[in-house]
């Protein structure tokens, strides 16, 4: 399980969201992140799942680094409690925190490489 600063949920709040609860849709725009603090999140572009999320986890980094549209829809695959980190805070935290910095871009690499794994299979 990664591990985020107490400060990553300080100056943002909690959201808590019931089981098949839709958090975001492929084609918004993002204007948080978030960390998983409690249940699951699919990940998913149309009926494909791309990735489960674990309490640890975040989700939604990519609009807040390119300030484009979410890629894919986001849904509550159990009852969970979230962390929203709004991206003034994101952006605090990155400039602050090299170690939150590196912790998302690992998390980018690594849905990088199975999305690459993917479309070679």
């Amino acid at each position: 399980m990664a591990h985020y600063p107490d400060s990553a949920g300080s100056q943002d709040h909690y959201r808590a969201f019931t089981c098949g609860q839709t958090l975001f849709q492929k084609g918004e725009p993002g204007d948080v992140l978030y960390i998983v603090v409690e249940g699951q999140v699919e990940i998913r572009v149309g009926e494909q799942i791309l990735e489960i999320i674990d309490p640890g986890g975040i989700f939604g980094e990519m609009a807040l680094l390119d300030d484009q549209p979410r890629m894919a829809t986001a849904i509550a695959h159990s009852d969970c409690l979230l962390t929203a980190v709004s991206r003034t805070h994101f952006l605090t935290l990155v400039q602050r925190n090299p170690r939150f910095a590196l912790q998302v871009m690992r998390v980018m690499a690594d849905r990088l490489r199975r999305v690459v794994d993917l479309a070679g299979s």
